[in-house]
């Protein structure tokens, strides 16, 4: 299912409409009723909101200030989005922002938590947070926010998504340990850190993988329809079946975890009979571009 929904158009609104259900529901659930601060550049908005209300006594009945600020702090990373990344991606990410605002004001909030635990609340969240967003970054979409930023930056110089959701965040949660309470404020880091492993862990344009197709057709056709497909370059070489004598050709890609499916259709339509060997988390050095849907 979740393979199909990531080369289908269809599914993957569906799959992008669930994850953001899923962070409404998990942000609600598990977060807001735990006092604890959200991650990213909402965190930051929030802390912003706190500071100018203790301190300059800035803040309007009834409005989150928070919400405001960051409606506000999301152009320019839309501006970005859509110069760098295309418009169906700015759709995504729209699509994602919107719905998620939505179901989180439909959700209700418990009055008190619904776990005594603080550390299970904080695994639980992480998990289903992270799980959230991973699968809406696979999909080619963005909950907005600092996300956008971390795509551009995973796109242009190979940075994960969630390395640099966990280098933010520790400067934010380090300003926030010097301002508000300590002990929300722990437990609102180690949520951010689980949350951004598990990004890690489901986003897949961060996973790289080498592909070796071994095919005895001696064209060029199957390397033409790899790299038109992903826009991979391929190195091939001729070998011979050690069992059978026969002569072929080895042919290999390095590509994301993303494109793998892509590249199997792409050689499939061509020879059917080809030998496909995949290896995943391989490192590379060099040359390697990190595509964003």
């Amino acid at each position: 299912m979740l393979n199909k929904a990531y080369h289908t158009s269809w599914l993957q609104v569906l799959v992008l409409v669930f994850s953001s259900a899923l962070a409404a529901f998990t942000t609600n659930i598990f977060i807001a009723p735990n006092g604890m601060y959200n991650g990213g550049l909402l965190g930051l908005c929030q802390v912003i909101r706190t500071l100018l209300a203790t301190k300059l006594g800035i803040q309007f009945a009834n409005i989150d200030l928070a919400g405001i600020l960051y409606l506000i702090a999301n152009i320019p990373l839309l501006i970005l989005a859509w110069r760098s990344m295309g418009k169906i991606f700015v759709f995504k990410l729209v699509l994602c922002t919107v719905a998620q605002s939505l179901l989180m004001t439909v959700i209700p909030v418990p009055a008190k938590p619904i776990l005594d635990d603080m550390l299970t609340t904080c695994l639980i969240a992480g998990i289903l947070n992270g799980l959230a967003v991973g699968l809406m970054m696979t999909c080619g979409g963005s909950s907005g926010g600092m996300d956008t930023l971390w795509m551009f930056l995973s796109k242009q110089k190979g940075i994960t998504v969630g390395k640099s959701g966990i280098i933010f965040n520790i400067c934010l949660y380090l300003l926030c340990l010097a301002l508000f309470d300590r002990t929300a404020v722990i437990y609102s880091a180690i949520f951010s850190v689980l949350t951004s492993v598990f990004i890690d862990k489901v986003h897949q344009q961060n996973i790289t993988a080498q592909a070796l197709i071994m095919t005895k057709m001696k064209g060029h056709e199957i390397p033409e329809a790899i790299m038109n497909a992903t826009e991979r370059g391929v190195t091939f070489w001729e070998g011979k079946g050690a069992y059978t004598g026969d002569d072929v050709r080895v042919l290999c890609v390095c590509l994301s975890k993303y494109e793998i499916e892509t590249l199997q259709h792409a050689v499939r339509a061509i020879d059917p009979n080809a030998f496909i060997s995949i290896q995943e988390g391989v490192h590379t050095i060099g040359n390697f571009k990190h595509h964003v849907t």
